[in-house]
């Protein structure tokens, strides 16, 4: 019982980080600080980071909650709230820069950048974390259970209707449609599988151990104000990103797509990683391929709906330029590699450094080029970069696809159940 007492810290901590940036929104400085007609550079980082340390603490408290609700709520109806609420900081983040595309067209490059920098940091970065513990751990590579192929084959559907969207150019109400579809088959064919109990660690664990009771009202208290502390906090710390970049002159687009996913994906990474040091890396990339599956899914299926409700309209699809074209290509360039690696229900260390290396230099050098143009030969420009690691990305997958096809096709049994 001793031990257990100490799980009680990180959730005390938890609460206490909300607090600072649940004060500024709620008191109103956070929107006085970032209306101001000449902002204070250092008030508005101060926002930012206030307000993105309270998503983390939340996003911590909705996790523990999550596994504990799985106690006390049918599975089939677990696998639905748990989906949504995990990937709540996202929406949230999302949502709102999105219903603001829809009044102020300047938001609209803005609105995809978080969904394609979450996603791209859980399989460049997470699933290497993942597969270097466990190499540490036991000299060997990742393996995952064959249930797992229910996820790696609806990721699979969306990783493929997602190359439509670059292709035709847009990115329209009817998308969603698709990708909520898609959602639901998943949620259905999940269902019916009978999942093996898993024991609950660190402060799930704690909640676990109350009456039935107590433990109910803890896990709803938690639920709701860590999804407070996320709507709350969802807009000071989308400004405070945005008017950071505008007064240190840096790429807002940027900001968004890497600083905010690392605020809201952060217990993820954390509680994968544990995993992994507890020899169940199995478990930990499994958990982070409901991850992008729920992201390629719901959230990118909302985006459409959200700016058509603020846009007035459904005739006309929320503006894209090339530019995010480009990384919504990329993205699912990466999300196509990543699947067809695991079709075969492992992950290699060298597999896991490959797909890193990408990451590195899909991230590095479009930077590296912009700040050096002579580096690239016949002045070609630094927006070059994204297309052609989207084809590297494609050819390695399809090279991939061809030695290992029949690995490949296994996928399908991901619409049966596994008992």
């Amino acid at each position: 019982m001793t031990v257990r007492k100490t799980y009680l810290i990180p959730i005390i901590l938890a609460i206490l980080i909300t607090l600072p940036g649940l004060y500024l929104r709620l008191s109103g400085t956070a929107d006085g600080w970032l209306a101001a007609v000449s902002p204070d550079r250092n008030l508005v980082v101060c926002v930012a980071l206030l307000t993105g340390l309270a998503v983390v603490g939340a996003s911590f408290l909705l996790l523990w909650a999550c596994d504990a609700a799985q106690e006390d709520i049918s599975q089939t109806l677990a696998l639905a709230i748990v989906a949504l609420i995990a990937v709540l900081p996202e929406y949230a983040v999302d949502m709102y820069i999105t219903w603001q595309a829809g009044h102020h067209p300047a938001y609209a490059p803005l609105a995809i950048a978080n969904m394609t920098g979450a996603n791209r940091l859980i399989i460049g970065v997470a699933w290497m974390c993942v597969a270097g513990v466990c190499w540490l751990k036991t000299r060997r590579g990742v393996r995952i259970e064959r249930a797992r192929r229910t996820e790696l084959f609806f990721l699979g559907l969306a990783t493929l209707y997602a190359f439509v969207i670059p292709l035709k150019g847009s990115l329209a109400w009817y998308d969603g449609v698709v990708f909520f579809l898609i959602y639901c088959w998943y949620i259905r064919v999940a269902g019916r599988v009978e999942v093996a109990e898993s024991e609950a660690e660190g402060p799930a664990e704690l909640l676990l151990s109350l009456p039935q009771t107590p433990r109910r009202l803890v896990t709803a208290g938690m639920f709701l104000f860590s999804a407070l502390v996320i709507l709350l906090s969802a807009k000071p710390f989308s400004e405070g990103l945005i008017n950071s970049g505008k007064l240190y002159h840096l790429n807002e687009f940027l900001l968004v797509q890497w600083l905010a996913p690392i605020a809201s994906e952060a217990p993820e990474f954390t509680v994968a990683i544990m995993f992994a040091l507890r020899k169940r890396a199995g478990l930990a990339l499994g958990s982070l391929l409901s991850s992008n599956l729920n992201q390629w899914t719901l959230l990118v299926g909302m985006i459409p709906w959200v700016y058509a409700f603020a846009h007035g309209s459904f005739n006309s699809s929320i503006p894209m330029n090339t530019s995010q074209m480009q990384e919504i290509l990329l993205t699912a360039a990466q999300s196509l590699l990543g699947i067809v690696l695991l079709a075969r229900l492992r992950l290699s260390i060298g597999q896991a450094l490959l797909i890193f290396g990408l990451f590195l230099g899909q991230l590095i050098l479009p930077l590296l080029f912009d700040a050096y143009p002579r580096l690239l030969p016949f002045h070609v420009s630094a927006a070059v970069v994204h297309p052609a690691f989207s084809l590297i990305y494609i050819g390695i997958a399809l090279t991939v696809v061809l030695r290992h096809y029949r690995r490949i096709l296994t996928l399908r049994h991901g619409t049966s159940a596994y008992k």
